[in-house]
């Protein structure tokens, strides 16, 4: 007879596959950065920002004895930023065009706030020529680049034209405008692929930056993707903080990143570096900025991108350096000159930054996914780990915002001790509420392509070329998984045979999670479902392939931002139908066979 505790765990076995479910992380980043209270900069500041990046601002100002300002959209009121800050105006309501991105509610925040500067973060106002004007405008300090800088870099034709101007290596590709259907690098793409990413790519661009225009390059094929973060003042000072691997990605959207790059040696860093802040210097830059690069298999490496402000992956450079970027930023803004000379800049240690996403990462490697946290734990027990997060648990992850959970990163001396104790920082992780991309963080950090540092930005793609599956189970796993199930079981029986207080083993079967140690050695996590849950799991009816060919069901919750066909029209396999815009996604949800279109009071034909 299979009893409710067993059968908890062999639950798990099925439904699970054996996917980590828990990760922790704890904020004991050790700063080599002085905060020098007599250094006056600035009484107050806004943040125009939300969630992780809006928490990690104000955690920098505090140190720093800076007052906060929080703004947020309705829907936020009560976000952990909120009630963070020493004070908080709603800018609108949920919609960033209508809150975040609302520059005259913003700035009508600064005003009654008294605040003296911004800092925009990352996304939203960060690289808005506009906003960085309407507050030189008001005498309030940007926490950035003059809008000189922010134009230059900000237009990706004319950033290749200054760089290509400024010695700076880069990829040979046509310098105006995309207008028409192209080939690449002699890789000939199909013409309707073409015509389909040029359109939701241009797109895209319109939604997220008010530009449709594209810029079209040379391939490169089996791509590096690393990034130089450059800092410079107002005084011609500039420096190059190292580099960042970030290669990994879904989406051309970064998953996990490190830093060093175990690609590359000193001649080349210091070669990215010095043109890095050569075009800084051609910009006259002055703040935190990334300048990104593409790198071949031969170590060519090709001018990519500047993003003129904080990078989200910005932690692991923090780790190496021993800098505060944050302060560093507010030091340039009010004016003060840079510390640390170019010889001063060390490469410390290994970091590893996993991003955290409440995403399925079965479908296309991670498409978004909302509701609530229910249990929220972050392994703030585990040394050296930090996590930059800006929500807690009864926090919901809405449709309207990126689904970010929490920057994960772990520092080590070594690589090797960087990825240990990343993974024991997954596997120590609780969330649930929401689906989250933590199985398949794990499994990339535990690839042993990704380990021997073998990766390219087509590493998800070709490892996992039919979709991420999950962990898959060898025979011996699976022998280990049902032997814990039952001493589970066992644990149960003889502690309910006890008296209270006297109980019988380390398990606490209470604990979301159960760390299991078999020959001496730690194997996995356990997650233990509830009693409810096991219970009415025995009555969930098996669930039956539902045939989708006659229908068009989007994959994530979004809004419906164009419409391509209408009632009577007969469309042919493959057609767009429709186009999803969700997380700063557009999918666009395509008829699965040849069929005619009805209008939605017309019942179905069987």
């Amino acid at each position: 007879m299979i009893t409710s505790t067993l059968r908890r765990v062999l639950l798990v076995a099925k439904h699970a596959s054996f996917q980590s479910r828990c990760c922790v992380a704890s904020s004991r980043v050790q700063y080599s950065t002085v905060y020098d209270s007599n250094e006056k900069t600035f009484d107050k500041i806004l943040i125009a920002n939300r969630g992780e990046i809006a928490c990690r601002v104000m955690k920098t100002c505090k140190k720093m004895g800076i007052k906060t300002v929080a703004v947020h959209s309705d829907v936020d009121a009560s976000a952990v930023h909120v009630k963070m800050a020493d004070e908080a105006v709603c800018v609108g309501p949920a919609p960033t065009n209508k809150s975040y991105l609302n520059m005259d509610a913003i700035m009508d925040a600064i005003r009654k706030t008294g605040s003296q500067a911004v800092h925009p973060g990352y996304g939203f106002l960060s690289e808005n020529k506009e906003f960085a004007k309407r507050l030189a405008a008001e005498d309030v300090v940007f926490i950035g680049p003059d809008t000189h800088a922010i134009h230059a870099m900000g237009d990706k034709i004319e950033s290749k034209l200054l760089a290509k101007a400024a010695n700076v290596n880069v990829i040979p590709g046509f310098d105006g405008v995309v207008e028409v259907s192209y080939t690449v690098n002699m890789v000939v793409l199909a013409t309707t692929f073409c015509k389909e990413g040029f359109r939701l790519s241009s797109q895209e661009a319109a939604s997220s930056f008010g530009d449709d225009r594209l810029l079209i390059e040379k391939f490169v094929d089996n791509p590096r993707h690393i990034e130089i973060q450059v800092l410079a003042d107002k005084h011609g000072n500039a420096l190059w903080l190292n580099e960042r691997e970030c290669s990994i990605q879904r989406r051309n959207q970064k998953v996990v990143e490190e830093a060093p790059s175990t690609f590359l040696d000193p001649e080349t860093r210091r070669a990215m570096g010095e043109q890095a802040v050569q075009l800084a210097k051609a910009v006259q830059y002055s703040s935190a900025g990334t300048v990104e690069f593409l790198v071949d298999s031969n170590k060519n490496f090709y001018f990519l991108e500047m993003n003129t402000r904080l990078q989200v992956e910005h932690p692991i450079t923090e780790c190496i350096t021993g800098l505060d970027l944050v302060q560093q930023m507010i030091r340039v803004a009010k004016g003060f000159p840079l510390l640390h000379k170019q010889e001063d800049i060390p490469i410390n240690g290994w970091a590893i930054e996993s991003r955290v996403y409440a995403e399925d990462p079965y479908k296309s490697f991670g498409l978004p996914s909302i509701g609530r946290l229910s249990q929220y734990q972050e392994p703030i027990n585990l040394p050296k780990v930090r996590v930059d997060s800006g929500i807690q648990e009864g926090s919901d992850i809405s449709i309207y915002y990126d689904p970010m959970i929490s920057k994960l990163v772990t520092y080590g001396a070594t690589r090797a001790e960087a990825l240990q104790r990343m993974e024991a920082a997954l596997d120590n992780y609780v969330i649930r509420g929401v689906t989250h991309n933590i199985p398949l963080l794990r499994e990339i950090i535990t690839h042993p392509r990704f380990i021997s540092g073998d990766i390219t930005t087509n590493f998800l793609p070709e490892e996992y070329p039919e979709g991420f599956k999950g962990h898959q189970l060898t025979s011996e796993g699976r022998r280990e998984l049902v032997a814990t199930a039952a001493a589970l079981y066992v644990s149960a029986q003889l502690r309910s045979q006890r008296f209270l207080g006297n109980l019988s083993g380390e398990w606490n079967l209470a604990s979301a999670l159960l760390p299991v140690t078999i020959n001496r050695t730690p194997r996995f996590k356990v997650r233990v479902l509830s009693q409810l849950v096991s219970t009415l799991s025995a009555h969930m009816p098996e669930k039956v392939p539902e045939d989708t060919s006659s229908i068009l069901r989007s994959p994530m919750p979004g809004s419906v931002v164009a419409v391509s066909v209408k009632p009577g029209d007969v469309v042919a396999e493959g057609q767009e139908i429709c186009v999803i815009e969700a997380m700063k996604m557009q999918n666009s949800l395509i008829a699965a066979k040849a069929a005619k279109v009805r209008p939605m009071d017309t019942p179905p034909l069987h």
